[in-house]
């Protein structure tokens, strides 16, 4: 059996080793230089396509943006999609007292850029994408990013209190979640991405208060059609994780997909060269079309 630690490292290789793809256009939704969205055409010329928007992942730290899913959103363009690719702010490259790496999100900016990004696409693309189709999109985002994805499907259950509620449900066809950290309490007992899930919430002090407005096993049910992705040999998001927010969802009334991939780990779901990113674009075109 191959070594956990060196399959995820040659998975993580042969998803980084594309070369990054530019887009047909950019457009800021903010004025901070991470508030834009890149948009890519289908490749196939269509004049209305289904809108993609996709949140990349890292872990919510800076030293990972939107460029290593660029191969990935350019495999769903080459799909027949119409794609919004978002960056947002990040946790900064200098770590907290006593820790050793980047700090993880920033809050609250990294859920006032999500929420302000998904408002502002369906005019951005209309802008800058005409061959995007605004009624028909789909939200998918990788890790962190698949966490951000769930999130923003759900802002319309969060607390009333919260600044980003929305009054009615985003109008979303659905969600395809892939390898999200979406449970954090079981992400917290995992250990996963080196505590980054405390960290995102600003500590342990601000843990509780805070979760309730930015853990998706929370807000349920959201009456979105939601799909998660999994590669059963993910050590960086266990399945398990996953599956804490499928048995979440199902308490709540609501049925999510859950896609287990055997023999997968985690970046395959965003390498175009594997098979994975195969069944992850037929996931989103069952929800799009």
């Amino acid at each position: 059996m191959p070594d956990p630690a060196a399959r995820d490292a040659a998975e993580e290789a042969s998803a980084f080793s594309h070369p990054a793809v530019a887009p047909d256009a950019s457009a800021a939704y903010g004025e901070h230089p991470d508030q834009v969205v890149d948009f890519y055409a289908p490749r196939d010329g269509a004049r209305q396509a289904p809108l993609v928007v996709a949140l990349h992942g890292g872990a919510w730290r800076a030293p990972y943006d939107r460029q290593h899913l660029t191969p990935f959103v350019d495999f769903l363009a080459r799909r027949g999609f119409a794609v919004a690719s978002v960056e947002y702010r990040r946790g900064g490259s200098i770590p907290r007292q006593g820790g050793t790496g980047p700090v993880a999100g920033r809050w609250p900016e990294t859920l006032d850029d999500v929420a302000a990004a998904l408002d502002a696409v369906p005019r951005l693309a209309g802008e800058h994408l005409p061959q995007a189709d605004a009624r028909r999109i789909v939200l998918t985002g990788h890790s962190a990013g698949g966490h951000l994805a769930l999130w923003a499907a759900a802002r319309h259950v969060l607390p009333p209190d919260s600044p980003w509620r929305l009054a009615a449900p985003p109008p979303l066809r659905g969600v395809v979640a892939l390898a999200p950290i979406a449970h954090f309490d079981r992400a917290v007992e995992l250990g996963v991405c080196g505590g980054a899930v405390t960290e995102f919430l600003g500590g342990e002090g601000e843990f509780d208060v805070r979760a309730r407005h930015a853990d998706p096993a929370l807000l349920l049910p959201t009456g979105i059609a939601t799909a998660v992705v999994q590669g059963r040999e993910d050590v960086v998001v266990p399945q398990a994780v996953a599956q804490a927010y499928a048995e979440a969802a199902a308490k709540a009334g609501e049925a999510v997909g859950f896609t287990l991939l055997e023999d997968v780990g985690h970046f395959p779901l965003i390498d175009p060269s594997a098979d994975a990113c195969a069944v992850v674009a037929e996931e989103i075109a069952q929800l799009a079309w």
